[in-house]
């Protein structure tokens, strides 16, 4: 964010997960973040090891993505009560994007990587 203050990019993979598992996988934020440490432990055994190994690697982050995401994902973290475990990663994450102006999905191109995470992407499977 800023010289002293990053954003982590944990934190901004977890969020795209959060957006991406609400609109195709049905999951609400709260099994999102609970699940959250396995799918990096699976990270650690099977992606982080091997990736040197790969031919290319690129950067796939935007400096605009947070503000995008923004929109989908707030709603989705105020869900989760304060009783609950997963509470306290919501609030952090919330008052992270706080320093973040939402930009409007549609602004986002259908060519877009980020349509990965937000749907409506020409990109076919």
């Amino acid at each position: 964010m800023d010289r002293y203050n990053r954003i982590s990019t944990t934190d901004t993979r977890l969020v795209r997960r959060i957006v991406r598992d609400y609109q195709f996988r049905g999951y609400d934020a709260k099994h999102t973040i609970a699940t959250w440490n396995n799918v990096n432990n699976g990270e650690e055994k099977n992606i982080f090891p091997y990736q040197e190994e790969a031919n290319s690697i690129f950067n796939t982050s935007l400096i605009y993505e947070l503000g995008v995401l923004k929109g989908v994902v707030l709603p989705l973290l105020e869900e989760i009560k304060q009783e609950e475990p997963e509470y306290a990663e919501a609030r952090r994450l919330i008052n992270m994007l706080k320093y973040f102006e939402t930009i409007p999905a549609e602004y986002v191109p259908t060519n877009s990587l980020l349509k990965e995470f937000l749907g409506g992407g020409n990109f076919k499977y």
